[in-house]
């Protein structure tokens, strides 16, 4: 979540417009607007500042992120279990004289 995302959103569920908010936060409503507008990035203290001042208090998690690499599958190891599956499906015999043309189009 991005910052103007995050002063967006603490501002509407605190029910307040630019002006009232930027003021209790003490900036400018055009600064304030700049930030919702994602034109400027307010530093972390600022953000902070800011989400207080509409009432909200705001915290971060910081998880491990699963390697993607780690997860994947060698080079050609998926299609190759993806060809073994096939072998499970089942399959119907095909009449092999049924694909002549007389088959289709009646003998002449």
């Amino acid at each position: 979540m991005d910052a103007s995302h995050i002063i967006r959103t603490a501002r509407a569920r605190a029910g307040l417009t630019l002006r009232e908010l930027a003021a209790r936060a003490g900036t400018s409503d055009s600064t304030l607007s700049a930030y919702e507008c994602g034109r400027v990035t307010p530093r972390t203290d600022t953000l902070t500042r800011i989400t207080e001042a509409a009432g909200w208090q705001l915290s971060a998690d910081l998880g491990a992120r699963p390697d993607r690499d780690a997860r994947r599958a060698p080079a050609g190891e998926e299609l190759w279990e993806v060809m073994l599956l096939g072998e499970w499906l089942p399959t119907r015999t095909r009449d092999r004289r049924a694909d002549a043309p007389h088959a289709i189009f009646g003998r002449s």
